[in-house]
């Protein structure tokens, strides 16, 4: 159950409203989460994409304090839409960070990297800024500058160091940010954060103005317990294209009202990031603006947790992994042009390691994913797939299933093999392919899609 504040809590919370510019934002920030959303508006993505099948909705997401957000259309694109997020967090917040592993990470990546990367580092993280429709990636020391304009701009009306800003970019690479079209619309985004919309719609806002060849915006939240204090954990990701491991081709911010220091968020980030976002792909390329940031503004009430291991942590740490995973699985929900959700999984291989490598390769297979799009057991192609890796694989135990169905077993076709079953089982938008290498006791799961002819339509006309 929730606890009350004792008398020195409210005495603590008091005297910092007092202080924090952003008292009036956290009050309204603390309404109940029994008030009812705003509609949401339609996704805002790229003219003339199709939702994805594989959608699903927004969810409700309740206030969670110490954090406003507001969208404004910046011009990044030429259609009408939202283009720049921005977050406004409370005093204290901590920040931690998982990135592009790409060897040519985007202006962005580097500011980043380098004020969470210090002995201070994502201690006192104040805001926030994401845009969309320009990555600043590959653009020397012009981008880094125009990056570094930008966040001053903004510490500078929210009363910070620009090191306290984190910043973020999406969209085609090789071309230089103009932080001018940012420093505009400013204005607007203070207006937005003091603006009496209700928290989910702020989030959904948020979800739709990162979108880039996205179909629909992505979100996700859970709950957790911390001593008895319920601690709320919410979370907008966006991705389509460009996905594989490696920090998975996105861009990902997850915010929980917990109190936790920073160094205890990044070993969390790194416990769940390689069994979420690192295990998931659409077409196996990897990108120059991977980011995923965790931030925590401490004002549930819950006790601070200060060291790694803390068992205090056991609820909370379940909760980021839901929210982190169902975010990649949406990811690969609007993978470009798919139309099915596969989850591949080895079992019997050697290591962990080898295990992910040969799950890795079944999903990334263009001959694998177009047999799926085509709704054909073929697999012969999964073994072709896990063949080439030249991963430990005993040939004569290797067994192959589609979701209940044996297609294969010790290494040859499976007696009792049914093409009609089979075939209405590959009709599902959702496909399980569970492979046994015969190797050893390790295992590792891969969520992909197919790779159909939108995908090539999408990327063929990706800057028009």
């Amino acid at each position: 159950m929730t606890k009350t504040p004792t008398t020195g809590q409210k005495i603590e919370q008091a005297f910092e409203k007092a202080l924090d510019p952003f008292a009036a934002a956290l009050k309204r920030a603390t309404r109940p989460a029994e008030a009812a959303a705003a509609p949401v508006a339609p996704a805002a993505g790229k003219p003339g994409l199709a939702v994805s099948p594989l959608a699903v909705p927004f969810p409700t997401i309740p206030p969670i304090g110490g954090v406003e957000i507001a969208t404004a259309r910046a011009g990044f694109y030429k259609h009408e839409r939202d283009d720049l997020v921005v977050f406004r967090f409370a005093r204290g917040t901590s920040c931690a960070g998982v990135f592009t592993r790409h060897k040519i990470g985007s202006a962005p990546v580097d500011w980043c990297k380098k004020h969470l990367g210090g002995a201070e580092g994502g201690k006192d993280v104040r805001a926030l800024v994401v845009n969309a429709g320009c990555a600043n990636a590959f653009t020397g020391k012009a981008g880094a500058d125009a990056a570094r304009r930008a966040a001053s701009e903004v510490a500078k009306r929210f009363g910070c160091r620009q090191r306290d800003v984190m910043m973020a970019s999406t969209g085609v690479i090789g071309v230089v940010l103009d932080e001018k079209k940012i420093i505009a619309k400013l204005p607007d985004i203070e207006a937005g954060l003091d603006a009496d919309l209700h928290p989910s719609e702020q989030w959904a806002r948020a979800g739709r103005g990162i979108m880039t060849t996205d179909t629909f915006p992505k979100g996700s939240y859970a709950e957790a317990e911390i001593e008895g204090y319920k601690v709320r954990i919410a979370g907008i990701a966006k991705g389509s294209g460009m996905i594989a491991p490696d920090m998975a081709t996105m861009l990902a911010f997850i915010v929980t009202d917990a109190d936790i220091h920073p160094n205890v968020l990044k070993a969390l980030l790194g416990l769940h990031v390689r069994t979420t976002f690192n295990s998931v792909t659409v077409d196996g390329d990897t990108s120059t603006n991977d980011t995923a940031l965790l931030f925590a503004t401490g004002t549930s009430g819950a006790p601070r947790i200060g060291r790694v291991g803390d068992r205090r942590l056991k609820s909370f740490s379940a909760a980021l992994d839901k929210v982190m995973l169902d975010l990649a699985h949406q990811l690969v929900r609007d993978g470009e042009g798919a139309t099915k959700f596969v989850k591949v999984t080895v079992d019997g291989a050697a290591s962990p390691a080898s295990a992910r490598k040969l799950a890795k390769s079944i999903a990334d297979s263009p001959l694998v994913k177009t047999a799926i799009a085509g709704q054909d057991a073929n697999w012969g192609r999964v073994v072709m797939a896990v063949g080439k890796t030249e991963e430990p694989v005993d040939r004569d135990r290797l067994a192959i299933r589609f979701g209940p169905h044996q297609a294969a077993v010790d290494g040859a076709p499976s007696p009792t093999y049914d093409e009609a079953k089979m075939t209405a089982y590959m009709k599902n938008p959702e496909i399980d392919i569970t492979v046994d290498v015969g190797a050893g006791r390790a295992s590792a799961t891969v969520w992909t899609c197919d790779l159909t002819k939108g995908y090539i339509e999408i990327n063929g006309d990706y800057r028009s």
